[in-house]
């Protein structure tokens, strides 16, 4: 019971001993995924103005999403990660998260 207007405190404070509470800068992979609708050299396109890759790293990695069915564009703090997949979405790509 507490005095007048008196709130319990607890006498400890127990930290949760989950993994993911644990590690809070683990990065986060952005995952496009293939579609049936955008040309291979929009996709290109988009890796390069978007990520900054080379013409090569784009390249490769649009068509392991054309031949695989995904692939990993970029990695990061969750906060971006999401920008990117936002992004993704804005130019009509495909994207997800997942965590490193």
């Amino acid at each position: 019971m507490t005095g007048r207007g008196g709130t319990l405190a607890p006498d400890r404070v127990i930290e949760p001993i989950d993994s993911e509470s644990i590690d809070m800068d683990r990065p986060w992979n952005v995952v496009v995924w293939n579609d049936p609708i955008n040309l291979m050299s929009y996709v290109v396109y988009v890796f390069r103005k978007v990520f900054g890759h080379s013409k090569a790293k784009a390249t490769r990695l649009m068509l392991q999403v054309h031949n695989q069915g995904r692939a990993i564009v970029a990695t990061g703090p969750l906060e971006q990660a999401e920008i990117d997949v936002a992004t993704m979405h804005s130019y009509g790509l495909w994207a997800t998260l997942e965590k490193a």
